[in-house]
């Protein structure tokens, strides 16, 4: 843990209260004036800290913004995602920069976030609209010790996770939509996109990429999006913190990601399957030319959604494009 966010985590931890400058600079095994140095630097991104020489240094408030060093503070440990934290003004895609990352050797749980993306992507090639400063828009690096047909519990836990987090920092209860789409009031407000690379039996790596409209207001939406997109700020009527949010979302991955690991997929289908719409549905999958229609009968032990045909057979569907039946 850097400096800067040994800095925070300590200003976080006295709440209302302060710290001294001497036991900052003592516990940190460094001067008391490279602290107020490094105090300097962390108000000249945003953060009000307040000094005094009987007070020491009080944290008033704080951006929203996404630092790195922050997001890393208010986390505090994991056992692997977000153990490496790294934001980026800008970028194509976060999912571009983790596949890099992950094609290098970058141990898993590395969790990449971007202020904005010029080419942000969701499933089957669409376009993610990512505004500036609006939104939560990460990428998360996995090796998980699975078989490549067991990849989709990885997209259920996080859609699992994304569901408790917006529901635990908003009071909304979000509802999933198979196999991707986290919706409010029945409009998208959050997407998942799973990207892996796999060997006929094992897995290589997988690269869970997360979108989250968060304070985008309606006209920042596509026109044609604006009747099916939502965002936490409309939903709400309040402006959401992104940081809170954001390491509300990986608390809660590292948590399902553990249960998988555990072989304990089934507490977290359970859980997907509470707040899941397509379950006991009729339902329509294209499937690249072919279409496949039947009721939505629950999810396999790989993650797969079963189908029940309309000849009465039972059908695992790993992906596809899904439309509700009225």
């Amino acid at each position: 843990m850097s400096i800067d966010a040994q800095i925070l985590s300590a200003l976080r931890q006295a709440g209302d209260g302060s710290v001294s400058g001497a036991d900052l600079a003592q516990q940190l095994g460094v001067s008391r004036a490279a602290i107020w140095a490094r105090i300097e630097e962390l108000r000249q991104l945003g953060y009000e800290i307040e000094a005094g020489p009987h007070i020491g240094y009080r944290l008033r408030s704080s951006p929203d913004a996404l630092h790195a060093d922050d997001l890393t503070a208010r986390l505090g440990r994991t056992r692997v995602i977000g153990r490496d934290i790294r934001v980026f003004e800008q970028t194509t895609s976060t999912n571009d920069i983790v596949e890099k990352l992950a094609r290098d050797g970058v141990p898993e749980g590395v969790a990449v976030f971007a202020e904005a993306q010029t080419r942000g992507r969701g499933r089957l090639g669409r376009q993610w609209i990512s505004p500036a400063r609006q939104g939560i828009w990460c990428s998360v690096l996995l090796r998980p010790d699975l078989r490549p047909q067991q990849a989709t519990q990885l997209t259920v836990a996080a859609a699992a996770s994304l569901v408790a987090a917006i529901r635990s920092q908003t009071g909304l209860k979000p509802e999933i939509k198979w196999p991707n789409d986290i919706l409010v009031n029945g409009r998208k407000l959050a997407g998942i996109l799973t990207e892996l690379s796999a060997e006929l039996d094992h897995i290589r790596y997988v690269i869970l990429g997360i979108g989250v409209d968060v304070n985008v207001e309606a006209e920042a939406f596509p026109a044609d999006l604006r009747r099916t997109a939502t965002s936490l700020a409309i939903e709400t009527g309040e402006r959401v913190s992104r940081p809170e949010l954001a390491v509300a979302i990986l608390r809660e991955l590292d948590r399902n990601y553990r249960r998988i690991a555990a072989g304990e997929f089934e507490g977290v289908a359970d859980e997907w399957e509470a707040s899941c719409t397509t379950i006991g549905r009729e339902v329509t999958i294209r499937i690249g030319d072919r279409r496949v229609r039947g009721r939505a009968e629950s999810l396999g032990e790989d993650g797969a959604l079963l189908l029940r045909t309309e000849h009465g057979r039972i059908e695992p569907i790993t992906g596809g494009d899904v439309t509700l039946e009225k």
